[in-house]
This record gives C-alpha cells, sequence and structure tokens, in this order.
C-alpha cells in the first residue's frame, strides 16, 4: 500500500473534523513525503505513556492514536486479571477534555467501569484517585511542561503497583495490545456513554488528605510569609488555593495573566518553570507586591518551583536540588520526631545531597534511575524527589509527584521559619554548615535530529574526556549494560577528583540530551563556582 492509500484509510477512521482535513490537504497536494513523515512508524508507548505533537497520523497526538491506546489499555487490564476499571482525569491542553472522554467512551464499549474527573484537573488527582477509589488504573492526559502544541497520555497501575506509573515490561505488554487494535480500524470499536463523573467529593478527598499532611500553621495568615502563585496557564490554581485555605494558610497573590487554563499559552513559549523567562511575571508580581516567596506550578501541577528574594530587589529560582534538600531534611526531622525509620529517594541524576542528610539520621538512601515510575516505587518511601522539580512528600496519599503538597509543605516550613525570625535563604545556609557546600548545574543540548542524541552519547564513549574544566576524571561508569543494580540505561557517569560529578543520558521526553553536574566543597560559593565550571567544560562536548 503506497503511502498516499495509507494517509486515505486513516482518513477514513479519522473522527475528527480538523485532523481529516490536515490530511487530506496532504494528499490533495501529493506531498509524499510530509505524508511519510507521518507514516514512517507509531508513537512508541512507554513507561511515560505517549507524548508528542497534536497533528494527523500515527507519530503524532490525535483521536485516532488515543483511541487505540484506550482500547489496548483496557484489552491489557480484561487480558492480565487485573481489575477492570480505571479512572481517567485531563488537564487544559488542546483536545485534552475531547481525548478523556474518547478513551471514557473506549473502555466503557469494552466493559469496563470507567470513572471521568469532572474538569480538568492537576494530574496528581488521578494518581491519587486510583489509589483512593481502588481502580485498576489511572489514565492522564497530559503533556505536562512540554511545548504547547503537544499532548499525552500517562498511565497508573492500582493493586499492587498503589497507583505508580508503569515499568517495564508492562509497558511493552500494553503497548502490544495497542498495537493489536492499531491493526484494525477503530470504527469497529464499541462506543458506551454510560460512564460515571465524578463529582466534588474525589477532589474534596484530595484536599483533604493533602492538607493533613501538615501541622496546622503556627502563626495568624496576617502574620504568614506573604507568597505570590503562578499556575503557568495551567490547572493548578483551584486546588492549590483550596488545599493552602484548608491547611491554614493565607491566599497567595496570584498572577493574572497565567491564573486561568490556556492552552495556547499565551505568556510563555515554553510553560516549563525551568525554562529561562518562564517565572518572569511571577518575580516581577513577587516584587511589586514585596512577596517573601514566589511559587510556580507546570501546567498540570505535579512540578514545583520556588523563587526567593535574592537581596538586591528580585529573586532567586532555587534549584530543584535545592528544594529537594530543604524537603528532604524536613522529611527526616519529622521521621526523628515521630521515631520512623524508612528512606529517602531521588533519582540518579539529583543531588548526593540527600545521601548525606540520611546518613546523618540513621534513614536508607537510595538512588533510582530517572522518573517517578521508579522513585516512587523505593520500599519504605518517606520522600522521595528529582531534580526535575518533582517532589514526592507524603507517599501514603499519593504515588507520585505532586507540585501542590510539595508547596503546601514548602509553605509550612517557611511559616515556621518566620515563626522563629528565619527565611528559607537562613535554612540553606544551615543546610549547609550540617551537611556540606553543595552545589548543582544542568547543561542541555536540543537536537532537531534524534539521531544526534546516539551520536552524542557514542562520541562521549569511545572519546572519553579524562579531565573536565582542569578536574581529573577518577573513574568514568557506563550503564549501557546494567550496573550497580540499575537495568540497561543510556546514562554515563564521570567522577571527578575531590568528589564532584558529571551524569550525561538522553531527556526521557524531550528530545535533548542533558547533563546533571554535582559538586561539594568547603563553601557554598566555591560549590557554585566549580559546578560553573564543569559546566563550561562539558557544553561544547555535547553541542
Amino acid at each position: 500500500m503506497s503511502v498516499v492509500d495509507t494517509a486515505r484509510a486513516w482518513i477514513e477512521q479519522d473522527p475528527d473534523d480538523e485532523t481529516r482535513a490536515e490530511l487530506q490537504q496532504l494528499v490533495d497536494a501529493g506531498d509524499t513525503d510530509e505524508l511519510a513523515a507521518r507514516f514512517a512508524g507509531r508513537l512508541e508507548f512507554g513507561t511515560a505513556g505517549l507524548r508528542a505533537e497534536l497533528g494527523a497520523g500515527p507519530l503524532r497526538m490525535n483521536r485516532v492514536v488515543v483511541t487505540q491506546a484506550a482500547a489496548g489499555l483496557a484489552r491489557f487490564l480484561i487480558d492480565s486479571g487485573r481489575d477492570r476499571s480505571v479512572v481517567i482525569g485531563y488537564d487544559g491542553r488542546v483536545n485534552s477534555d475531547v481525548f478523556a472522554r474518547d478513551s471514557a467512551e473506549v473502555m466503557r464499549g469494552l466493559g469496563l467501569d470507567v470513572t471521568l474527573l469532572p474538569s480538568a484537573l492537576p494530574t496528581p488527582l488521578v494518581a491519587f484517585a486510583v489509589r483512593h477509589l481502588g481502580v485498576g488504573a489511572g489514565v492522564m492526559v497530559t503533556a505536562s511542561h512540554n511545548p504547547p502544541r503537544d499532548n499525552g497520555y500517562k498511565v497508573y497501575l492500582g493493586g499492587d503497583d498503589e497507583g505508580s506509573q508503569i515499568v517495564p515490561p508492562v509497558d511493552g505488554e500494553i503497548a502490544a495490545a495497542i498495537d493489536v487494535v492499531a491493526a484494525g480500524d477503530i470504527r469497529s470499536l464499541t462506543r458506551a456513554t454510560d460512564y460515571t463523573v465524578a463529582d466534588a467529593s474525589l477532589v474534596q478527598a484530595y484536599v483533604d488528605a493533602t492538607a493533613a499532611t501538615v501541622p496546622a500553621p503556627g502563626l495568624p495568615a496576617d502574620a504568614q510569609p506573604s507568597v505570590v502563585y503562578t499556575a503557568m496557564h495551567g490547572v493548578g490554581w483551584e486546588t492549590a488555593r483550596a488545599v493552602f485555605a484548608r491547611a491554614g494558610f493565607r491566599e497567595p497573590a496570584v498572577v493574572p495573566e497565567q491564573i486561568e487554563p490556556d492552552g495556547a499559552f499565551p505568556t510563555v513559549s515554553f510553560p516549563n518553570p525551568e525554562e529561562p523567562g518562564a517565572m518572569d511575571l511571577a518575580i516581577a508580581r513577587g516584587v511589586a507586591v514585596g512577596a517573601d516567596l514566589v511559587i510556580a506550578n507546570d501546567p498540570d501541577a505535579d512540578r514545583l518551583a520556588l523563587a526567593i528574594p535574592d537581596g538586591s530587589g528580585s529573586y532567586r529560582r532555587l534549584a530543584g536540588n535545592e528544594v529537594g534538600w530543604l524537603l528532604g531534611w524536613r522529611a527526616a526531622e519529622r521521621a526523628a520526631d515521630a521515631g520512623v525509620t524508612g528512606v529517602l529517594a531521588a533519582s540518579i541524576v539529583s543531588s548526593p545531597a540527600l545521601a548525606r542528610v540520611a546518613e546523618q539520621y540513621g534513614l536508607g538512601h537510595r538512588d533510582t534511575l530517572t522518573g517517578f515510575k521508579w522513585v516512587s516505587r523505593v520500599p519504605d518511601l518517606l520522600f522521595g524527589y528529582e531534580e526535575a522539580l518533582g517532589y514526592l512528600v507524603d507517599p501514603q496519599v499519593i504515588r507520585d509527584k505532586d507540585g501542590i503538597s510539595a508547596a503546601l509543605e514548602l509553605l509550612s516550613l517557611a511559616s515556621e521559619l518566620a515563626a522563629e525570625g528565619k527565611t528559607i535563604a537562613d535554612q540553606l545556609e544551615a543546610f549547609a554548615e550540617r551537611f556540606g557546600a553543595f552545589a548543582s548545574g544542568q547543561v542541555a543540548t536540543r537536537v532537531d535530529d534524534l539521531s544526534r542524541i546516539g551520536e552524542i552519547m557514542a562520541s562521549l564513549r569511545t572519546s572519553t574526556p579524562t579531565d573536565l574544566g582542569g578536574v581529573e576524571i577518577t573513574s568514568v561508569t557506563d550503564f549501557l549494560d546494567g550496573v550497580e543494580g540499575f537495568p540497561p540505561s543510556d546514562i554515563l557517569r564521570f567522577d571527578l577528583d575531590g568528589g564532584a560529578r558529571v551524569i550525561v543520558r538522553p531527556s526521557g521526553t524531550e528530545p535533548k540530551v542533558k547533563v546533571y553536574i554535582d559538586t561539594v566543597a568547603g563553601t557554598s560559593g566555591e560549590a557554585t563556582a566549580l559546578a560553573d565550571r564543569l559546566a563550561a567544560a562539558v557544553r561544547p562536548l555535547v553541542s
């Protein structure tokens, strides 16, 4: 079958007027190059589910691809003997609601008990609902902090998986079931509309459970630190506001231009709080109101960014590791106060500082592969994080990163510090004095051609440097064949003289090679200067 015939067959089964017209225009124009690019394969369903740009064809996110995924996931649940029930949520991105309803209808048509969340809500609501409702799986339609034209499909499992994201070999089993569906025509799938739409009690249950994770504030609202909040055009605000109020904290000032869901993301080119410029409006608002803290959720509110006054009239965004250190220390203190033991965990590319905290408190520590699908599954977990702004502060409530509960934890910490006349900046200094002066840095190379990622990683393996920025590389660990209990992974770790390390890996969600730099020194200034020097040295190696 020619690519034109393949496209025509796709058009016939596509229920979406817009993507049908998009593909028909390519067929009518005889644009076989673009058609070949659209039909050169299929989106691969992996542990992160699906994520891609919106558009027609099997290599884009659209109603055909989502319907195939929904039917494949349903058949996996049926064939594997898991509970035949699912909860489905969606964010405020373009077509997220459409994809969620398609999923609900298809899964219900295949006989599953389906609960659809009542509106666009944060990703943590789905992870919470899987456990709260006791269902077999959860689906969240979101592309998180990806570019505006992207969307995605994220899967959680219930039962023994306790609401965690999927891991191998389950991802492969679901992918195989999707492939079976994709071999046919989605018009043959039975749809049903008698699914359940959750009421407000489910959201309230999340609000109540999350608010209960922190003690009541010791300061009245008007004496608590002042806060600016941005939802980054996402779905976090209404739920976050309810959680803060339920826990007894003052309502933040908001960034009005970014507070309502808007899938066009008009004020940011890239709705990721880590990206340069993404928090500019929030920081400007902080300056205007004299806020003590500026906090940002990403569009689906599973990540959190924090900025604090820099002493010169503006704000400094803390690195994900810095927030992770503070929250990990807080978790260790709480464990000590309660007389309990457990494990602090972080992804392998996160700072080794958390291990120092665990050691001093007599707690276990685990490094995991990147992704909360691994962090959340650590046994006896007390707290887990990854440097990409993801934090899991109460594994008894949710088994995934949660930007709202992490924000609440920081409000609680800031309030307690304020009662002692201290700030978050003071707490960072106290951390360095007690555990050592750590610093982190990151270099990222975005590529247009995905093959370039493989070339960069191969070059580092075949032409391995002996030093970085004049600091000797004492050992190189290649995770490609599986080491230190980790499964085979495309990761390189360079350990340097003096305790610094550099880790290089391809991004799991974006077309990037990412470099993670961690240093430790006598002072915070020295650690930061070394991290900057290593970043300058490694940048040309991955460009």
